[in-house]
């Protein structure tokens, strides 16, 4: 299967976006471990409308004028990654959920760590929330797009008060 990318500016960097004709299948960050997300092969296409329309609402989004995403999503891992990724798209906007708090909604309440895991190979950053994933403590804990882009995406959605980061129009 051929996956196509584009790359769009936004507030936390450069965003690598990757979809198939399925859906959208990633969102890269700017310094991204390779090893993360793995689809291949690539190619550039700047015009598929997959691609153009997560532009569309991830512009939106940092504009303060999005709340939900309405993308068609095709998430590639496993049974149970895909679980943990399915109940990171029911955190409401404005709201966080600890690791334990999702291991709990996916019906495995011992299995915080492999949440964690799992969370942490998020292939659609942003559109599937795991910036609103944070210790049990109300720490923030690691993001593939750094502790300061989580700390941005929080603070964007803060309050239900959706803040104008940048207008990228």
């Amino acid at each position: 299967m051929t996956y196509f990318y584009k790359t769009t500016p936004s507030p936390v960097g450069n965003l690598t976006l990757v979809a198939n004709d399925h859906g959208l299948t990633a969102i890269l960050w700017e310094n991204d471990d390779p090893k993360r997300v793995r689809l291949s092969p690539l190619e550039e296409n700047t015009t598929h409308p997959v691609l153009l329309e997560a532009e569309r609402q991830l512009c939106d989004y940092f504009a303060g004028r999005l709340k939900k995403f309405s993308l068609k999503l095709d998430f590639a891992g496993t049974e149970f990654q895909k679980k943990v990724w399915a109940a990171l798209l029911t955190i409401p906007f404005g709201e966080t959920r600890s690791y334990a708090q999702i291991a709990m909604q996916v019906g495995s309440p011992k299995a915080v760590r492999a949440v964690g895991a799992a969370n942490g190979r998020n292939p659609i950053s942003i559109v599937a929330p795991c910036h609103r994933v944070i210790g049990s403590n109300g720490k923030l804990t690691g993001f593939a797009g750094g502790l300061t882009a989580k700390e941005l995406l929080l603070r964007l959605e803060s309050n239900g008060l959706h803040q104008p980061v940048m207008n990228l129009d």
